[in-house]
């Protein structure tokens, strides 16, 4: 069905965004999907992903080219997003991409020499970044965040815990959020800490998960953590605004994650409608399953639409910065409620095989709610939209 299909928009995408859509889509289909099934069960993946994907430009999309990264306007993000979505796993993309989480407030505030340590090592897939600031005491409560970092001579002594940590398990380097000035409520008092994998006093639990179980998710504990001067990011305690910059990039790559999604869901339920038959006749043919169809492709377009109108404000500074916070934070509602959707409906569509380990629907029906939540929550979301639009 060509609706599956929509032809590249030349109002968003270049052909230089649609060359580099061939190369990720190529590397997806030959490297990631025909293993998904086989890593979930696994719970992991080759650590030798991350250099092949850097070897395309995947890992070094956006960065400055002096620390070996390639600079990109927003779309070529979106492009990612869709790309790996076909695969129709999360796991492997989730751990893939962290890096994309736990650089931009190095690279947006982090010291040269720290710059030039971390970066250039992780976007040659040498070494893997994972960003640290939910705690067990709070997850979208950033700024009542409980782990201290306490100034002794030139090193900082980090005491707390991490948990949800995507790559945790792997990380080198880990960007953490930490209160370096305990006396100081709130938002203020926040710093910005490196933290080296093999940091004495560090120690990491793999958490089992619904789903994207092929990516490592850890809880973190600091116990009396030494951490160098020389590893902190931006000036102390003056941090909140680093990871709160970080939010919004994340929250539109996860909602073009979440329609790619939603469209896997929607091919794999016309792929099964067409070939299944009931007295004769190919589901794909009754009514009320081309209704389902319909309402998925609904969802899905409508979704897809504001998230490029959104990179398009983006990208040429068209809205002031609450107006598109609130845009980015609904688009991520939007998005999410449509995956949840197109999942729901694909494994009803697909009957008892829906239910059964091994089909997309089925992982992806499993992986909804950690888009739903991850990232800020679809509450978050409402309330923060709220109040940056002065509701």
């Amino acid at each position: 069905m060509e609706f599956l299909e929509a032809p590249p928009l030349p109002f968003y995408f270049t052909p230089d965004h649609e060359q580099f859509r061939a190369s990720v889509r190529d590397f997806v289909a030959r490297e990631i999907t025909p293993f998904v099934n086989e890593w979930d069960e696994a719970e992991t993946f080759p650590r030798a992903l991350y250099g092949r994907a850097a070897e395309i430009g995947i890992q070094g999309l956006g960065y400055p080219e002096e620390y070996g990264g390639t600079p990109a306007d927003i779309f070529y993000q979106l492009v990612v997003a869709e790309e790996f979505a076909r695969c129709g796993g999360g796991g492997v993309q989730a751990s893939m991409n962290s890096h994309s989480i736990a650089l931009p407030p190095i690279l947006n505030a982090g010291s040269d020499a720290i710059k030039r340590r971390v970066i250039p090592s992780v976007l040659r897939g040498e070494k893997i970044a994972a960003l640290a600031v939910t705690e067990p005491s709070g997850g979208s409560d950033v700024a009542n965040l409980r782990t201290t970092a306490v100034l002794d001579g030139d090193h900082y002594v980090v005491n707390g815990e991490k948990t949800f940590i995507t790559s945790g398990m792997r990380a080198d380097f880990i960007t953490t959020a930490v209160r370096t000035n305990p006396a100081i409520k709130g938002s203020g008092g926040i710093s910005v800490l490196v933290i080296d994998g093999d940091t004495p006093g560090l120690t990491r639990t793999s958490l089992k998960k619904m789903g994207w179980w092929s990516s490592d998710t850890a809880h973190l504990r600091f116990d009396n953590c030494r951490v160098p001067v020389a590893n902190l990011v931006g000036d102390e305690n003056r941090g909140f605004k680093t990871f709160m910059q970080n939010f919004n990039s994340e929250r539109l790559f996860m909602s073009a994650l979440a329609c790619g999604y939603a469209k896997v869901c929607l091919q794999e339920a016309v792929d099964w409608t067409r070939q299944r038959t009931l007295a004769g006749t190919a589901l794909s043919e009754r009514q009320v399953v081309r209704h389902k169809l319909m309402d998925m492709t609904l969802r899905i377009d409508a979704a897809r639409s504001l998230i490029y109108d959104l990179a398009y404000r983006i990208e040429h500074k068209l809205a002031r910065p609450a107006q598109l916070v609130a845009r980015v934070c609904l688009a991520k509602v939007q998005a999410t409620q449509a995956m949840q959707f197109c999942a729901d409906q694909a494994v009803q569509l697909l009957g008892g095989m829906g239910y059964m380990r091994g089909t997309r629907s089925e992982r992806i029906y499993r992986e909804v709610k950690v888009m739903m939540i991850g990232g800020g929550s679809e509450e978050v979301m409402k309330d923060l939209a709220a109040r940056q639009l002065g509701v």
